[in-house]
């Protein structure tokens, strides 16, 4: 016999919130397994909160009907907190295993938030060196996070600026360095020197210079080997 609409939309809420805990507790347990003071972390900012929310409670609520709901808010706060905590923890795990190695920007490219066009796969590279651009388009411009150390990627990246700005004329076109060296931004940085970049575009100017950018094309590089971006990582952006 059939099953109706509604019992398998029934079916696939279960099976939704149980993928969603599978995916929590691999979070977990990459952070725990990179990050090893990860758990005492996530279990004492939310075990803090807990006291100091139960406490307030029994000192401040009038009545049963308000402590009931004081400890009830109290626990949702801390495992809030728990969660807050594990998800920042994991992606400094998650930054720490594929930094400096080819591609590592593309976990960057995934991890920005809403408003952001990329490209995870590379749009320019030096077939020598193996070096590796990468593209956002947001409401700061065009934003191409260039992988290699200094000096040596200055010829690569100043060729895709000027290549890309001729496509969009008009558009502000920035360049990020990402490394640990001087005059680079780290790989856990990047997202955050990208979002403070003054915006200049709209909404629907971005979608407008995305599709533009399509017309360049990219090339097709690997993600760092043994990492699954999109199991490992906790969120999308910080």
């Amino acid at each position: 016999m059939a099953r109706t609409g509604s019992s398998a939309a029934s079916d696939a809420a279960p099976a939704k919130k149980q993928g969603r805990l599978r995916q929590f507790a691999a979070v977990y347990r990459m952070t725990a397994q990179y990050d090893r003071p990860a758990p005492l972390w996530v279990l004492g900012s939310a075990l803090l909160v807990l006291l100091v929310g139960l406490g307030l409670t029994f000192l401040l609520a009038d009545g049963l009907f308000s402590r009931i709901l004081g400890s009830i808010s109290s626990v949702l706060a801390a495992v809030l907190v728990g969660l807050v905590v594990l998800t920042r923890r994991a992606d400094k795990a998650l930054f720490a295993q594929v930094d400096g190695r080819q591609g590592a920007t593309a976990i960057v490219m995934q991890q920005l938030r809403r408003g952001w066009v990329t490209s995870e796969e590379p749009v320019g590279a030096d077939p020598r060196t193996k070096d590796l651009v990468f593209r956002a388009v947001g409401r700061p411009g065009i934003v191409l996070l260039v992988e290699g150390p200094l000096p040596r990627t200055f010829r690569l990246a100043d060729g895709e600026k000027k290549r890309h700005t001729r496509v969009a004329s008009g558009v502000p076109v920035h360049v990020i360095h990402v490394g640990n060296g001087e005059g680079q931004v780290p790989l856990r940085k990047v997202s955050r020197r990208m979002m403070r970049l003054p915006r200049t575009l709209t909404p629907s100017e971005v979608s407008a210079v995305a599709k533009r950018m399509q017309a360049l094309g990219g090339l097709r590089a690997s993600v760092p080997k043994g990492i699954d971006p999109t199991r490992a990582r906790a969120s999308r952006g910080r």
